[in-house]
């Protein structure tokens, strides 16, 4: 389904105009009414101040740049506060109804839909970008210049923990080094798509590495050490690419390198996968605060998406991601799951049925 913007602002006018129509016939009555939400408006915009946005390191760096720009207009006195604490961590919060908006690098899952339904968050669903999640050594390492899917599970498995320690146990014909490893945390959504990507099932892992849900903390630790291999989203390889050397990924069909252009053309496969805000609206003054920074962060999206690395979304996607908004679609389209090899024209597809 497609709006024009034209359409839009007409809706909102008629919003506006309606809700402006709503009178009290008894003078005083209206006063001591007017008083009351004079009262509630301020007490409720002392209390949200601040919208909280928590979640992905891996979407951070979108909202986080977002976010400045939003508070650049003094027309927007409303503070914008984004932490990480991965995906996981970010929806534990979000589902407490700790915070309003969740960056997250995969879909919400089905304990986490349950949890939101328990406490009351009724939450809505954007996708805001695509990432291509990057494979990445430390620019010393003059072997690795490729890495197949296969190698990559005999790698990150679980019964690889303590076994596989050298880079020639992964390929022969490399040296007989030591294999240091970096990953995200448990708490990231990017552990729980890499393992289930290679792995082939989710949060299974092995556990001897060095494990963060800052992806700067990983960036750090595969630049300074040689033998290191690593995993994180694709917007800090593009920010620290001299300090990291990535790899190609080969599911069979080639080795391919991350870029906008491979997973636009459904190359980059299976760690192309889509990035997403969930935004909580659970009182009426923080919708009001909260609809208008999310109407801002939509049509922001798409370029500063690409500015910080990540593959923007096409239009039809922010035309959805509006036509959801104003239409107050809560909910996800995932059922509770990721999904492997998911295409940008997929994803559209889902959305558009949503």
């Amino acid at each position: 389904m497609k709006i024009t913007e034209k359409e839009l602002v007409i809706a909102l006018g008629m919003f506006a105009l309606t809700t402006s129509c709503t009178t009290s016939p008894n003078p005083s009555v209206q006063t001591q009414q007017s008083e009351k939400v004079t009262q509630v408006r301020d007490s409720n915009q002392l209390a949200t101040t601040t919208i909280k946005i928590d979640g992905s390191s891996t979407v951070y760096p979108i909202t986080q740049a977002i976010a400045k720009q939003y508070q650049v207009d003094p027309k927007n006195q409303v503070k914008v506060a984004v932490n990480i604490s991965g995906t996981t961590g970010g929806f534990e919060k979000f589902c407490a109804g700790e915070t309003d908006i969740s960056d997250a690098s995969r879909p919400i899952l089905k304990a986490e839909m349950e949890t939101c339904k328990k406490n009351g968050v009724a939450y809505m669903e954007f996708p805001i970008a695509f990432d291509a999640l990057t494979v990445a050594v430390n620019p010393q390492n003059d072997w690795a210049k490729d890495i197949t899917v296969a190698e990559l599970k005999k790698i990150w498995e679980p019964e690889a923990q303590g076994k596989i320690t050298r880079w020639n146990q992964v390929r022969a014909s490399w040296p007989d080094r030591p294999l240091n490893l970096y990953g995200a945390g448990k708490k990231s959504g990017t552990f729980d798509y890499f393992t289930e990507a290679t792995v082939g099932k989710t949060r299974a892992s092995r556990n001897d590495y060095t494990a963060s849900e800052d992806d700067e903390v990983l960036v750090d630790g595969i630049s300074k050490d040689p033998n290191a291999l690593g995993y994180f989203g694709f917007a800090y390889y593009e920010k620290h690419q001299d300090k990291l050397k990535v790899l190609a990924i080969d599911s069979g069909k080639g080795a391919v390198l991350p870029s906008r252009q491979t997973v636009e053309k459904v190359q980059y496969q299976p760690l192309a996968r889509p990035l997403f805000i969930y935004v909580n609206f659970r009182d009426n003054q923080n919708k009001a605060l909260l609809n208008k920074f999310v109407e801002f962060y939509i049509d922001k999206a798409p370029t500063t998406a690409s500015a910080v690395g990540y593959i923007p979304l096409p239009d039809d996607s922010k035309h959805l991601n509006y036509v959801h908004l104003y239409q107050g679609k809560v909910g996800t389209v995932f059922e509770g799951k990721a999904e492997m090899n998911l295409t940008i024209g997929e994803l559209l597809r889902k959305e558009g049925q949503f």
